[in-house]
């Protein structure tokens, strides 16, 4: 056969056989994820908007990406992360106070009584994170977050916090962005107890990290400038509060949204009214086995009105028990 037959037979093998060719060579952009209808959606909306031929080509400046964290990239039971951080600052801070034996909220965490700080509800909530998160300077803010997540364990499953993050996600953010989507993460949890691990466990730009604020005041020092943070919240971003930082901060509608409770509905539907192409993606907690089961009646993470409204618009629900190959990195 010369060189002219092995051209053509090569050529017609080819056109009239694609998948046996390209499946050989492709690269599963998600392999974490089950085949199924999700995952083939995220794919397909990615390969559409990003194909500069498509009627809803979506250039790069406008492929924002936006991601709620607690639930969403990392897990959140039984209580927010962060609220962790802060019990084990207050019981660092308790030598300090010894009348926080007697007092609530600070009573029920130095006794590991959880169910006791719960009937405290958000007013106990803030008050320590107020007092363990502020009267100090930004950047002993940071070290003392950085020497928490090396060293502190998760109460039930026994390892660092930061190894309980969601290797699904991690695919489709590190996917998203090698399609030249901006991600950001837009969380309730503090902005500055996010930004010192977020580059290096998610690969997002700290400066791409929209939380909830306290308010902080610049000082010279004696030559040496610094920033406290001071026990007063300026902004906390949830529900409504997420569209509104999105538009302070980004100052463009996200075409990507990922949530996983009623606190991410705003973000959600913000991102549905954009004109152009968007995707909005809810993560529900459906494995007791490998993670938790929860949805409406949660006390974290509640998913009530935001299912209610996916499943009615036809925005997408990941099911994590199916879905999902493995939850956790190291699974």
């Amino acid at each position: 056969m010369n060189i002219l037959k092995i051209i053509v037979t090569v050529f017609l093998y080819t056109s009239l056989f694609p998948s046996c060719n390209r499946n050989k060579t492709e690269v599963d952009p998600l392999p974490s994820w089950n085949e199924g209808k999700n995952k083939t959606d995220i794919i397909d909306y990615v390969n559409t908007v990003t194909n500069a031929k498509s009627i809803h080509y979506i250039s790069i400046p406008n492929r924002i990406a936006t991601f709620d964290n607690d639930g969403t990239l990392w897990s959140e039971q039984p209580l927010y992360f962060q609220l962790f951080f802060a019990f084990d600052r207050i019981k660092e801070m308790a030598p300090q106070h010894p009348e926080w034996k007697k007092i609530q909220p600070y009573k029920a965490i130095l006794e590991n009584n959880l169910a006791e700080f719960l009937k405290e509800g958000e007013e106990g909530i803030l008050k320590i994170i107020l007092k363990s998160h502020t009267g100090n300077r930004t950047d002993a803010f940071e070290k003392s977050v950085k020497k928490w997540l090396a060293t502190a364990k998760h109460p039930t499953k026994n390892v660092a916090y930061t190894a309980l993050v969601y290797q699904p996600m991690l695919e489709l953010i590190s996917y998203l962005q090698q399609h030249h989507f901006k991600t950001y993460i837009v969380s309730g949890g503090g902005t500055e107890f996010m930004r010192p691990w977020v580059e290096t466990v998610y690969g997002i730009p700290k400066e791409q990290v929209i939380g909830s604020t306290v308010k902080t005041t610049y000082e010279y020092n004696k030559g040496k400038p610094i920033i406290k943070r001071k026990a007063d919240i300026e902004f906390v971003n949830d529900k409504k509060g997420k569209p509104e930082a999105i538009h302070k901060f980004i100052g463009r509608k996200p075409v990507f949204a990922v949530g996983n409770s009623d606190g991410d509905l705003e973000m959600l539907r913000w991102t549905a009214s954009n004109a152009k192409k968007p995707f909005m993606l809810y993560i529900h907690h459906t494995d007791e086995t490998r993670e938790w089961a929860y949805d409406r009646a949660s006390h974290i993470g509640k998913f009530d009105l935001g299912l209610d409204e996916a499943l009615e618009k036809g925005w997408k629900i990941v099911d994590m028990k199916d879905d999902w190959k493995k939850i956790y990195p190291n699974e």
